[in-house]
């Protein structure tokens, strides 16, 4: 027997007011994540069964959509990833949606930094500055960048460039009105290669910016 979209609406909110109230043992972040995974199921099942979907397999798309590991991935995240991905094309800057629900944009030597450098080059704005465009007006949005080095040195100079670097990137979205108490930054050297430090196109995608954009569910 189908039910109404006002039965299936009540049902579903029936069930996100008990997971609700699981939650006061959870920690702040396992909350975020129920939180924003019932909600996301609760509006997918209404949609659903609104349009003359399935109210579970509207529920599960909307909880999928709705919260990880306390971020949400919200279709302002994913314009952002389309932007961003639109902007990026030819430069080798790499934009992804992580599993925890983040939107990861690499960005490799090429456009990055030369060689024991921690200045910006030309090519990293025009990646930048739409990136710093779309944060203006999302005021939840919170930043990691993170800056890497080649094996190239010792650790006593790769591990402060690493972070001069993400600082860099930090000053720079700043410059363009991105608040800077949202960004986190953190250098790891040479500690965390992507590919082979014996060659030169290796050691250019080691040498590289990670920025981690998400949008907290709580």
């Amino acid at each position: 027997m189908n039910r109404s979209p006002i039965r299936t609406t009540a049902f579903s909110l029936t069930a996100l007011a008990l997971a609700l109230s699981a939650c006061e043992s959870m920690s702040p972040r396992e909350k975020g994540t129920a939180v924003g995974a019932g909600v996301g199921a609760v509006a997918g099942a209404a949609v659903g069964s609104a349009t003359g979907g399935k109210a579970g397999t509207g529920a599960a798309i909307g909880g999928v959509l709705g919260a990880v590991a306390g971020n949400l991935w919200s279709k302002r995240q994913e314009d952002r990833r389309i932007a961003m991905e639109q902007a990026a094309q030819g430069t080798g800057v790499d934009v992804t949606r992580t599993a925890d629900n983040q939107l990861k944009v690499n960005i490799p030597s090429d456009v990055s930094f030369d060689t024991g450098s921690a200045t910006i080059k030309p090519q990293m704005r025009a990646v930048l500055d739409p990136f710093a465009a779309s944060l203006k007006d999302d005021p939840k949005a919170q930043l990691t960048i993170v800056g890497h080095t080649d094996s190239t040195g010792s650790e006593a100079v790769n591990n402060p460039l690493s972070v001069q670097r993400a600082q860099s990137v930090r000053d720079y979205l700043s410059s363009r009105g991105v608040v800077a108490t949202r960004v986190l930054t953190e250098g790891r050297g040479e500690r965390e290669p992507v590919s082979d430090n014996t060659t030169d196109a290796g050691r250019a995608k080691n040498r590289r910016v990670e920025i981690l954009l998400r949008e907290p569910a709580a």
